[in-house]
């Protein structure tokens, strides 16, 4: 594979190499990851930007239906739009359905759209190892709004927050009251929340969540990077296509906002170097899965098991033995 070649096609907005490239930084074999890192160090000097958007919700609350007629918004007023959606993986057999593009029918035939679903594997914090360099990928690309659409698990799905400019969190009307708006976790993460599903006679349901959640905002801190009136609750409709203009206004402005403040370059400083530590971390983990360092690690897990040590001793000799080597 020639990665100079491939950067400049992506660079070009060509969707086929797009794909490929999001293929190869999701790759775990050493000859790929060593390519992904060469071709991510090319494309580093396009300087494109897009605004990077993280999108949660429980499973159920119309996740892709919102997203395909957002994005369908998005698209008609010129945008280029590109979702990167992460699909559950089963414990068993690691397997994932990986059918988002099916359910975002209109959205994966616009040719100002690209839809990529990857699987979660054993990463938690509902999204994929890899998808933060599928998000510098579409930025490199020419997209103007990258969409992240997490699993969708609940409280502890925050990792999406690392890598967008945004976080928003979908809410289904009844979805809580005040005292589930004040929990910590994945309340304290969201920029904007959107009770879905404003419409028919979940209408003045949505209306109520939506007050009770907004009720809930003001009790929280408050945070540095959010102007007056932030994070705000808001009522959307993605069957209808009722509040999607709006919603779009009012992360535009939370953008601008923190752009013209300084916020939005220091978090994706922040978030560069959290992801430096994460690569860190893994790559330590990867030495444990090597050599001799495999061989004594299975040996004093047998001594665990044995009762001949303790899990801590254990732990502290085999990162002892690892400084060593």
């Amino acid at each position: 594979m020639d990665i100079g070649q491939l950067a400049e096609k992506v660079i070009a907005g060509d969707r086929r190499a797009l794909a490929r490239a999001v293929t190869l930084v999701e790759s775990s074999r050493a000859d790929h990851r060593e390519m992904a890192a060469e071709l991510m160090e090319l494309l580093r000097a396009s300087g494109r930007e897009a605004v990077r958007i993280g999108l949660s919700g429980t499973p159920g609350v119309g996740k892709s239906t919102f997203i395909e007629s957002f994005g369908m918004m998005l698209t008609g007023q010129g945008l280029r739009v590109a979702v990167l959606a992460v699909d559950p993986s089963s414990a068993r057999s690691g397997g994932s359905i990986l059918g988002d593009k099916t359910r975002m029918e209109k959205l994966s035939r616009d040719p100002n759209a690209f839809i990529r679903p990857s699987p979660s594997q054993s990463q938690l914090g509902g999204v994929a190892r890899r998808s933060r360099e599928a998000v510098a990928l579409c930025e490199a690309a020419g997209f103007d709004v990258v969409l992240v659409e997490t699993v969708g698990v609940g409280q502890s799905e925050t990792m999406v927050a690392e890598m967008t400019d945004l976080f928003v969190l979908l809410l289904a009307p009844a979805g809580g009251d005040e005292l589930q708006g004040v929990k910590r976790g994945i309340m304290e993460m969201a920029d904007l929340i959107l009770v879905n599903k404003a419409d028919g006679a979940l209408k003045e349901t949505a209306t109520r969540t939506c007050a009770d959640y907004a009720g809930a905002l003001r009790l929280l801190r408050k945070r540095p990077q959010d102007p007056e009136g932030y994070p705000k609750a808001m009522t959307v409709s993605a069957i209808e296509e009722q509040g999607l203009e709006g919603a779009w206004e009012t992360m535009s402005e939370l953008v601008d906002w923190r752009r013209a403040h300084g916020h939005f370059a220091r978090n994706r400083a922040d978030q560069a170097r959290f992801w430096f530590r994460e690569e860190v971390r893994h790559g330590l983990l990867a030495r444990l899965d090597e050599g001799g360092a495999k061989a004594r690690m299975a040996a004093l897990a047998e001594a665990v098991a044995l009762g001949e040590a303790a899990p801590a001793a254990a732990a502290r000799e085999m990162l002892e033995s690892l400084g060593r080597g």
